[in-house]
């Protein structure tokens, strides 16, 4: 078993950031000495393992023989049976801060092994960049120590900074049947003692971990559901949710590239296993909300909270200018990492980071947390909107942007004017900022973020669709679909109007023109979310097809690179990230239901071919709870539960009302309902 910890992180400063600041980097490019950037910024990423996060250990039983291994997601519970007919049970606890193991009926006696990493060897070298993870022993540590007992394990490893963490295992055998469980303690706690933790948890004993743990994962799966014709999809969203409830934890940290999935191969995690704010962390996050998982989505908002005086400094030192914006790639502690400036230093990080604090505002209604954080976080982030942006002739502009890795780190990836993602996403924050002073009746903030929102440009838009910025049309297969950020996951661009809809189509014609050549795996599960927005079902299930049989390795888990040797994308490596997995369950999502600008869809995206599916208390903004369910191609099922007070606007696919008053609804349908308040297929 690989052991792994979401805090376990070498923290130490790579560069001091202090000599670069963004109109620093505006002269360099403008004098065309951007080496120099590279140099103090984005090298660093590379030439230098830390700050990162670092392994934990691995736990091994010697057991020659061939086995049957089952995951059973609704216990989340691995079940191994050998052929000699001993059996393994294995968790991770739901809500206790241990591992458990049961042997049942052994034939030979059994004596766990831990594998610690190994950071210190004489072959000390680069050994890979930080795709492929560099190796450990550059992070120059003391190998840990390992101390037995005749029914216990530890070792403890000194990290930097006077970090360490401590793995325990402790067992029981009882005659055939051996019973374990695991801990790993980290100095950043307050308090913790892995083996007081270990025997506490060997004391309660095996049912009731075990039905403890069960009981968690039956509530979670109770929260929503869906069924799908289309097995293969519906099997790999329940995986994806799986993954959702395996990484998100109230108090925890949010999901990093790999999350607790740390390999455990003697180098480091992919890109460090840090923090990716340009477009990593949004997606992981993308089906809590939908999926009826607030609790877990709050834990983003949380850190997003707790790290927002550090983002502040950084705010200041870099951009100079008051407000929020945060590093687009940063340390557990919201730290900036650096990598390459045009995206790890972004002016509108803050901005689409900001969009999480609206939906769990818009998803949950609840006022307080509108009033306390959510309104509080989105004006900050306004302020830096309003500071940063430079006004000429009564528009305002930017220094610098750019659009997620187009051009990579060269000098090119800098534009002059806006580009449509980070105007998208400063337009977005804005209204965000206006809807939510508007529902507080800060009628003056209100009135004043609607001046600054007016002096934006309008996003640039030709034959082509969105293009990348003025002057500069997507002209090559790129991985971030960053031009459409409008249409999803931001929802600005209706395309229910036509003149939308002409751009819509535009915009998609000339991506799938360009083709998928240089697309990743996160790609795919974005397009199928972009092409349901745009009602095209059909084409974001193919998408979602391509992702599932091309971009996932067996054990479900995203490799990036085409796996089947080029087949979609001449990217064919496999560095496993989490967020192509978790847009993916997404995009399952919007083919059910959506919900922006006021308005819910209610199967706005099914292809033609789907005629048998349905999907329990799924929510939406508004704080609905809608359950709905199709049977031979025509909707037989609707309930509408409101869990606040709320005006409920939907809006209905053509549906026969199978009641004593036949009549068919379509279009918009429109009702306040209070808390509590259901409302009924025969209701409407």
């Amino acid at each position: 078993f690989s052991l792994d910890r979401a805090d376990l992180w070498d923290e130490r400063p790579a560069v001091n950031f202090k000599n670069i600041t963004y109109p620093w980097v505006y002269q360099q490019v403008i004098n065309n000495t951007y080496n120099v950037v590279q140099k103090f910024g984005d090298l660093p990423y590379e030439e230098i393992p830390y700050p990162t996060k670092i392994p934990g250990a691995a736990l091994e039983f010697p057991i020659n023989s061939d086995a049957n291994i089952s995951t059973d997601l609704i216990t989340a519970t691995t079940n191994i049976e050998w052929q000699n007919e001993t059996r393994l049970q294995v968790f991770v606890h739901a809500t206790q801060q241990i591992g458990v193991f049961r042997f049942q009926n052994l034939k030979q006696q059994i004596i766990p092994e831990l594998i610690p990493p190994i950071y210190k060897n004489n072959e000390v070298g680069k050994s890979g960049n930080s795709v492929e993870g560099q190796s450990l022993q550059r992070l120059g540590y003391e190998q840990g120590n390992i101390k037995r007992t005749s029914n216990s394990i530890s070792y403890v490893q000194k990290g930097s900074l006077g970090f360490k963490y401590q793995v325990q295992v402790n067992w029981i055998q009882n005659g055939d049947e051996l019973f374990g469980v695991w801990n790993i303690s980290s100095s950043a706690e307050k308090k913790s003692d892995a083996h007081k933790i270990c025997m506490a948890a060997i004391n309660s004993g095996f049912d009731n971990l075990y039905n403890t743990h069960k009981n968690w994962w039956k509530e979670f799966w109770s929260r929503s559901s869906v069924t799908l014709p289309e097995k293969d999809l519906e099997k790999q969203y329940y995986q994806e949710i799986y993954k959702l409830g395996s990484t998100a934890r109230k108090d925890a940290p949010p999901i990093s590239l790999q999350a607790i999935w740390t390999a455990d191969n003697g180098k480091l995690p992919p890109w460090k296993g840090d923090f990716h704010h340009d477009l990593n962390t949004q997606l992981s996050y993308w089906p809590a909300y939908t999926s009826n998982h607030l609790d877990l989505s709050e834990t983003f908002t949380d850190w997003l909270w707790k790290v927002r005086a550090e983002n502040k400094k950084y705010t200041k030192a870099f951009f100079q200018v008051p407000g929020l914006n945060v590093p687009g790639v940063t340390t557990i502690s919201g730290k900036p990492m650096g990598g390459w400036i045009q995206y790890s230093f972004s002016p509108s990080v803050s901005c689409w980071l900001a969009q999480h604090f609206y939906w769990q505002w818009k998803y949950s209604g609840s006022q307080t947390f509108l009033t306390n954080q959510a309104y509080p976080y989105l004006k900050e982030v306004a302020t830096f909107i309003e500071n940063i942006t430079i006004v000429k002739d009564g528009k305002r502009n930017l220094l610098l942007s750019s659009s997620p890795e187009y051009f990579d780190n060269s000098i090119k990836a800098w534009f002059l004017n806006f580009t449509n993602y980070d105007l998208s996403l400063m337009r977005n924050a804005l209204s965000m900022t206006i809807e939510a002073a508007q529902k507080l009746n800060y009628k003056t903030e209100a009135a004043h973020w609607n001046e600054v929102l007016s002096t934006l440009p309008e996003l640039d838009i030709n034959e082509t669709g969105l293009t990348i910025a003025p002057g500069q049309n997507l002209d090559e297969s790129h991985r971030h679909i960053a031009q459409l950020m409008a249409l999803h996951p931001l929802g600005t661009l209706n395309p229910d109007t036509e003149a939308n809809k002409m751009i819509i189509e535009n915009s998609l014609r000339r991506l799938e023109q360009m083709g998928t050549d240089w697309w990743t795996g996160y790609s795919f599960s974005w397009a199928a979310c972009l092409y349901a927005r745009a009602g095209k079902g059909e084409e974001a299930v193919r998408q979602l097809n391509i992702f599932q049989k091309n971009f996932c390795l067996p054990n479900t888990f995203h490799a990036n690179g085409d796996q089947h040797g080029g087949q979609y994308s001449k990217f064919t490596y496999r560095p496993f990230t989490l967020e192509g997995n978790l847009a993916y369950a997404q995009g399952i999502h919007e083919l059910l239901i959506q919900s922006h600008q006021g308005y819910i869809k209610l199967f706005p995206a099914i292809p033609e071919a789907w005629n048998n599916l349905s999907f329990e208390n799924l929510r939406t903004e508004g704080a609905f709870l809608i359950s709905a369910e199709m049977k031979d191609g025509k909707i037989i099922r609707i309930k509408i539960e409101s869990t606040t007070n709320a005006e409920l606007n939907i809006i209905l696919p053509s549906i026969m009302i199978n009641s004593a008053n036949q009549k068919t609804i379509t279009g918009k349908y429109s009702r306040f309902m209070r808390a509590g308040e259901i409302l009924l297929f025969e209701d409407f």
